[in-house]
């Protein structure tokens, strides 16, 4: 446990030794632009992650296999039809 808390209090050290006088604009310089890329590939593979799941692959992606055999198990045994006799309106 206290090599983890040696460890801890010199990387804590070494970031706020940066503050002040000892300032690296180096540092942090290099920090931001590293977050910010990895933050811009996150925001990227999203849209695209996205796209795919709209689109799909191909045309007939568009759908899943399962919403389409849930609409013809639907449509065959006339299962969610609005009655058309008036009883209900």
């Amino acid at each position: 446990m206290t090599p983890i808390v040696g460890t801890f209090l010199s990387i804590l050290s070494s970031l706020t030794g940066q503050l002040g006088p000892n300032y690296d604009p180096l540092f942090y310089d290099v920090m931001i632009y590293i977050f910010g890329t990895m933050m811009f590939t996150i925001f990227l593979l999203g849209i695209i992650s996205f796209w795919l799941r709209v689109h799909g692959w191909s045309y007939k992606d568009n759908r899943e296999r399962w919403v389409d055999e849930l609409d013809r198990h639907f449509e065959r045994e006339g299962i969610g039809l609005i009655p058309d006799n008036g009883k209900y309106w």
